[in-house]
């Protein structure tokens, strides 16, 4: 027989299952449809009409509320995760879909005045203070020299099946092991197929300096972004790009010169300057495209017969931090400091500092403005987030997208007598900035079908 926990458990991952499939669509299509019955085959689909971002957002954290009153048992929606249970539902998911969807309802793009940062700080802060008071943590175990390059690296290559005995920074893994060697690899691993998403030269240009903590540029001056301001209090040579970074840039992105098996320091090292094994190329796509390449989930040892590369976290601790840490300046400003219970008490921006410990970079400075936080806070989360498919998103919530998207760069690096000469390209405008690019595109044919029926055009704005 089942028993009353049970059944209430598997209502919960159903409630929790339809919040998630909601967040992921109104994250990339805005106002859609809101069903919460069975249509039945005599449904008159000239009723349909699409909800609000705000009102989908009510809806996802009613579900996720609802799934949380179900009994904390092993039978019912608990808060571990037993053998063979990998993958379910469980009762930190339901806090991480409201943290998420409460930002975005709060940021630019969606706020309609439904949901405040003052709204998005409270859901937020409750998001965090119950992972961490049920036994969450960040992933700060040190690895082997010859293993990963730091906790970061290691974290991504951990494997998250493990009942939270090790990795108890995950809250939800998106999908298995991904053969990263394979399809975003370097070319000189054997039996790689593509180069992936290569890094772009923005991206490698947003890792501070690990000493001083400062932003080695600070901005361009063009538009190409040919012509970098150096920030000369940051301790950056231009001679030596890739010296002295953050740890985080060593962990996700393959560079020239970078080791590229950690058991033998001293062997094969990147080579991506021009004619190097690793180098540009406009028609290999073997090769990179902007003398880059993805390093994070990547483990060295990794090949055809032996894959250790490791899987995308759709959710994790150290975004709960810094979702906390984006509401809360918004709302409060950068050090009003929040009392969580059990003697933790935290500011915005001590949980950015949180997730800098981690990556063994220096505090945020105290007294900071809101604008000066939100401009190093926007680049902390662009950097710890890297390839975790939050960027996308996160330029349009905040609608930024024409200063972000508008140009992108590469580096090509020449090598003579064994100096290296650093040479800045810039790739063709992607022209994919405009106001309409803030959403996704409904398919056409699904546009015809629903102007057939209500004589309504929900096709979003631009397309």
């Amino acid at each position: 027989l089942i028993s009353e926990d049970e059944r209430a458990g598997w209502e919960a991952q159903a409630r929790t299952l339809r919040a998630l499939y909601y967040l992921q669509l109104i994250k990339r299509y805005g106002d859609v449809p809101l069903i919460t019955e069975d249509l039945g085959v005599n449904h008159d689909f000239k009723t349909d009409h699409k909800d609000s971002f705000s009102e989908i957002v009510k809806f996802i954290i009613d579900d996720c509320e609802k799934a949380l009153n179900a009994p904390e048992s092993q039978e019912g929606f608990s808060w571990n995760i037993y053998d063979g249970q990998f993958g379910i539902m469980h009762r930190a998911i339901p806090y991480a879909i409201m943290s998420q969807a409460v930002l975005y309802a709060a940021s630019p793009l969606w706020n309609d005045g439904t949901f405040t940062w003052e709204d998005a700080t409270k859901i937020t802060k409750e998001a965090l203070s119950q992972c961490l008071a049920n036994g969450y943590e960040i992933f700060d175990v040190e690895p082997e020299d010859a293993e990963a390059q730091n906790s970061y690296a290691l974290y991504f290559i951990t494997n998250s099946n493990d009942m939270r005995s090790v990795d108890k920074e995950t809250i939800y893994q998106k999908g298995s092991k991904m053969e990263v060697w394979k399809y975003a690899g370097l070319p000189s691993t054997p039996n790689m197929d593509k180069s992936g998403p290569c890094p772009t030269q923005e991206l490698v240009d947003s890792y501070e300096m690990q000493e001083t903590g400062e932003p080695v540029i600070l901005g361009y001056s063009d538009d190409k972004h040919l012509l970098p301001i150096i920030n000369e209090k940051s301790g950056y040579d231009p001679k030596n790009p890739y010296e002295g970074r953050d740890p985080r840039f060593y962990a996700s992105i393959y560079y020239n010169g970078a080791i590229r098996y950690l058991d033998q320091p001293n062997g094969e090292k990147v080579e991506s300057y021009i004619g190097g094994k690793d180098g540009i190329s406009a028609t290999d796509r073997r090769h990179t495209r902007t003398g880059y390449y993805m390093r994070k989930y990547n483990n060295h040892r990794s090949g055809l017969n032996n894959n250790n590369d490791g899987a995308i976290r759709l959710f994790r601790l150290a975004e709960l931090y810094l979702n906390f840490a984006e509401a809360s300046y918004q709302s409060q400003g950068p050090d009003v400091v929040e009392d969580f219970g059990n003697g933790l008490k935290m500011s915005a921006r001590d949980a950015v500092n949180v997730i800098r410990k981690r990556a063994g970079m220096p505090d945020f400075p105290q007294g900071m403005s809101v604008k000066e936080f939100q401009k190093k806070y926007r680049n902390e989360r662009r950097v710890e987030l890297v390839f975790e498919e939050h960027r996308f998103f996160d330029v349009r919530r905040w609608k930024i997208l024409e200063e972000t998207d508008k140009s992108t760069s590469g580096m090509e690096i020449s090598k003579l007598d064994d100096v290296y000469e650093y040479k800045r390209f810039a790739f063709k405008e992607r022209l994919s900035y405009s106001p309409k690019f803030l959403k996704y595109p409904i398919n056409q044919s699904e546009i015809n079908k629903i102007i057939g029926y209500t004589k309504e055009n929900w096709q979003n704005e631009g397309w």
